[in-house]
C-alpha cells in the first residue's frame, strides 16, 4: 500500500497594517520586487534599490490619508493594496477613495488573496463613509482587469498614453465602483 503525501492548504490572511514588525518590511519588499519583475509594479518598471523600497513602505504608514493592507500566505507577506482618501482640504472628493498599489507576488497567486485584498479596501472605504472607490490600471494587467470587472468595477475611460514602458506607450484604464449597494464578503474577510 502506498501512502499519499500529506498536503495542507496554505494559511491565508489579509490585514490592515499600522506598523511593520519582525520580518514584515523584508517580506513586503521581497513581494513587491517579485511583482515588479513580473510586470505588476504599481508604477515601478524595475525594482529600485532596497533602501528606496524600504523608505517607500515606511513612508506609506506615515500618511494619514493612506491605509496599507497586506495579504499573507503562510504568514509571509505576499502582496498589498492601499486605500487612499482625499486630503482634508479636498471636500469635493471627500467621499471617493482610490485603490492603489495593488499587487501580489507571482508565487502567491491562486489562493483568493487578490479578491480578499480588494474586498478589504472596499470594506474600509465603507467604514470611512466613502461612496465610491476608483482605480487605474495598465491594460497589460489583464488578470487584475478581469478581477476588477468581476467585482463590479466599471470602466469609465481609457488613455492610450497611460505609461511609457521600455520606450513604448502602454494604454491604461480608469474604473469606479459605487459603494451604495456594497455588501461584506460572505467569507474570508480581514484576518
Amino acid at each position: 500500500m502506498t501512502q499519499k503525501p500529506e498536503t495542507h492548504a496554505p494559511a491565508t490572511a489579509v490585514e490592515l497594517m499600522t506598523e511593520l514588525i519582525g520580518a514584515d518590511l523584508h517580506d513586503l519588499c521581497d513581494a513587491a520586487e517579485a511583482a515588479i519583475e513580473h510586470g505588476g509594479g504599481f508604477g515601478w518598471l524595475y525594482p529600485p534599490e532596497r533602501h528606496v523600497m524600504e523608505s517607500y513602505w515606511r513612508g506609506v504608514l506615515l500618511v494619514p490619508e493612506r491605509e496599507l493592507f497586506v495579504a499573507r500566505l503562510d504568514g509571509v507577506i505576499a502582496g498589498s493594496a492601499q486605500l487612499q482618501r482625499a486630503p482634508r482640504n479636498n471636500e469635493a472628493q471627500a467621499y471617493v477613495g482610490q485603490l492603489t498599489t495593488f499587487f501580489l507576488a507571482p508565487w502567491s497567486r491562486g489562493h483568493g488573496l487578490a479578491r480578499r485584498l480588494v474586498e478589504a479596501v472596499e470594506a474600509r472605504a465603507v467604514e470611512h463613509g466613502l461612496k465610491a472607490v476608483q482605480l487605474d490600471v495598465r491594460d497589460t494587467q489583464t488578470r487584475a482587469i478581469q478581477l476588477y470587472e468581476a467585482m463590479g468595477y466599471r470602466r469609465w475611460g481609457s488613455n492610450p498614453y497611460y505609461a511609457l514602458v521600455d520606450g513604448q506607450w502602454v494604454g491604461g484604464h480608469y474604473y469606479v465602483k459605487p459603494l451604495e449597494e456594497w455588501r461584506p464578503p460572505r467569507s474570508g474577510g480581514i484576518g
